[in-house]
């Protein structure tokens, strides 16, 4: 397992902007994580102005010159946006796509019309696993819902049994699997191996979401024994559909992404030879952007033409999934711009040097910093982006399952135990009709258990990569 070492990253150490001591360092460390926290938590002020000022604070009490600051604030934004923007508007196209052409819907009846009695928790987190993969939490937790709410009713099932499954799916494909905005971060930052992340982060997602979802479920159902509530039953996409595109084509769609940043991953592996054609090639149609683009344009033939949808209509469903996903660049954005300033202020370094003697793994630190922040600012995507400024040092020197592991760990700290300075915490309450102690044995509960497992998970991997 690796440990932190503070003799293997001297050579490579960031050059600081500010020659403070660990004590002032880590006073501005705190400090600039405070103002994010109360202006989120108390103030509700926007994520990317809380984490703008945050990054500002950072940098005057470490003694930093403002001007240095500023520039490693931007240089740490553009950074971060270049690297994922692009891939979390195409990922957002592609789930505007899945969702407006019923693609979504098709998958969802067709399994279901499958699967009965005792089965049914384990069709839902496959549902919610597979309707994940592309679609934002938020996003994914609107298209469930009806769905989780009708198989409850109509089957007269306990609503806990089939939708925690269900949620347990969406949030461990959030957290642990790309392409979604915080492993995306993560990776930049630490300079993981995307295809291998996401290997590994499969690997980890299906025993995590089977004790999370299916097994947990069992007891959440005992816990909170409520009905589905009929007002937040809303009417599904296809409703207004005459036709819909197929569960096969939808489905191919969907995994088409996962299917080449795989097999690039693979062939990595086997050939390892950067002037093989056939590891070129691969390196090409696998990259995040080509997969994600060459699903999005797939999606044209099959899922919108399927579905009725003439060429004038494929702009404005673009400009529509690509609005609301400007906040979420912003706060991405900013979140690098802080990572940066952690890491050119020497924060990065004067973690190794105080902990260098500690007995602790770095993938429990990192797991460890992200549930800090996690339950500190109620943000799993601020405290992905926040961790992985404060321990991307630590991957100096990791080999590339080690880095893919790192990432994972920061991932699964932000999700530990959500709570009420979390809006999904929020979300969950309301679609479900549950009261704040209600949705603290379940929605909170199946948080930190997914957080646990894959964090121990990642522990036991660490040890055979």
């Amino acid at each position: 397992m690796t440990r932190l070492s503070v003799e293997m990253l001297a050579a490579d150490a960031p050059e600081p902007i500010t020659s403070a001591g660990h004590a002032q360092l880590g006073i501005a460390v705190l400090a600039g994580i405070a103002v994010i926290v109360v202006l989120i938590t108390k103030f509700k002020l926007h994520a990317f102005l809380s984490l703008t000022l945050g990054t500002l604070v950072l940098g005057a009490v470490a003694g930093a010159p403002l001007d240095k600051a500023i520039a490693s604030f931007t240089t740490g934004l553009g950074t971060t946006v270049a690297g994922v923007g692009v891939l979390i508007a195409l990922g957002a196209i592609l789930g505007k796509m899945l969702a407006d052409s019923g693609g979504a819907d098709q998958i969802v009846d067709t399994i279901l019309a499958k699967a009965g009695g005792r089965s049914m928790p384990w069709a839902m987190v496959l549902i919610a696993s597979v309707i994940g993969l592309p679609l934002f939490f938020e996003v994914g937790v609107v298209l469930l819902i009806p769905v989780v709410l009708m198989v409850a009713k109509r089957g007269n099932y306990s609503l806990m049994r089939i939708g925690i499954p269900a949620l347990a799916g969406l949030s461990v494909m959030h957290g642990l699997v790309p392409p979604h905005p915080g492993p995306l971060v993560a990776i930049d930052a630490v300079q993981a191996n995307l295809g291998v992340t996401l290997a590994l982060g499969v690997l980890v997602a299906i025993p995590t979401v089977i004790v999370a979802g299916p097994l947990f479920s069992k007891v959440a159902a005992r816990w909170v024994d409520v009905p589905a509530p009929d007002r937040m039953i809303p009417q599904r996409a296809s409703e207004d559909l005459e036709k819909r595109p197929g569960f096969g084509p939808t489905l191919a769609t969907i995994l088409l992404p996962v299917v080449l940043m795989l097999s690039k991953a693979l062939v990595d592996i086997v050939i390892d030879d950067p002037e093989n054609l056939t590891q070129r090639v691969f390196d090409v149609i696998g990259s995040p952007m080509i997969a994600l683009l060459a699903a999005v344009l797939v999606g044209i033939f099959t899922l919108l033409r399927p579905a009725g949808f003439g060429k004038e209509r494929l702009s404005p469903l673009v400009e529509k999934g690509l609005a609301p996903i400007a906040g979420i660049l912003l706060i991405v954005g900013a979140g690098g711009g802080f990572k940066q300033t952690l890491i050119d202020s020497g924060v990065g370094q004067m973690v190794l040097d105080i902990s260098k003697d500690w007995s602790i793994p770095a993938l429990l630190l990192a797991w460890l910093i992200a549930v800090a922040i996690r339950l500190a600012t109620g943000s799993a995507t601020v405290a992905t982006i926040s961790a992985a400024g404060l321990v991307a040092p630590l991957a100096e020197g990791m080999s590339t399952g080690e880095t893919a592991l790192l990432v994972l760990a920061i991932g699964a700290g932000s999700l530990f135990f959500s709570h009420v300075n979390d809006a999904g915490f929020w979300l969950v309450k309301e679609y479900f009709g549950l009261d704040v102690g209600q949705t603290i044995k379940t929605w909170s509960i199946m948080e930190t258990i997914i957080s646990v497992v894959a964090g121990g998970l990642v522990l036991l991997l660490s040890l055979v990569i």
